[in-house]
């Protein structure tokens, strides 16, 4: 699949409110997505600087212009989040689209390491850090100070820079299962 238009994203997140017991509904902070290959098309949007429905619909159009979207567990996180969000605001909610989930789509590993894209990045020699937050950090990104605001860029965009080498090391070394078809509705 090498002609494909690929997306890398990812959302950051916060709590919204209690549906029950200590489930909580979830508000989007930030998306930042980058078309593979093509660097200069990086983009950040952010709650506090951007409104709910302009993120969303900036997304979207990157989204509906990809032939394959990728990130760490978009499939089980990412994807109905933002779904969830669109249907909240009122907006279309997004069409089913092919997908590359590397935590999802990872071959089988059983019980020898972690999945999570930064125990992945470290264990195949990925230079590209993740940024870390500690309960200080989200605090302050979740309150949506100055430089709360600056944490979530830092870490939405570092997620995707390290994202998209992980991608690449994960499909030169044979490591992922092919592509499956993500639907928003089943």
């Amino acid at each position: 699949m090498p002609n494909l238009r690929v997306l890398d994203f990812d959302l950051e997140n916060r709590p919204l409110s209690y549906l029950g017991q200590d489930y909580t509904t979830t508000e989007i902070t930030a998306i930042a997505a980058c078309f593979v290959n093509e660097p200069h098309s990086m983009k950040v949007w952010l709650l506090g600087q951007d409104a709910p429905t302009t993120m969303l619909k900036q997304f979207r159009i990157m989204y509906d212009t990809a032939d394959l979207v990728t990130g760490h567990y978009i499939r089980g996180h990412d994807l109905p989040i933002i779904n969830g969000a669109m249907v909240e605001l009122g907006l279309r909610p997004l069409d089913e689209q092919l997908t590359c989930d590397t935590k999802l789509d990872l071959i089988k590993k059983g019980p020898a390491f972690s999945a999570s894209q930064e125990n992945l990045s470290e264990m195949l020699g990925i230079a590209a850090p993740k940024v870390h937050m500690n309960t200080v950090k989200w605090r302050e990104a979740n309150r949506l100070t100055p430089g709360g605001i600056n944490l979530t860029r830092a870490r939405c965009v570092g997620d995707v820079v390290q994202h998209m080498a992980l991608r690449k090391e994960l499909l030169k070394r044979g490591l992922l299962n092919p592509p499956r078809q993500w639907r928003p509705h089943g």
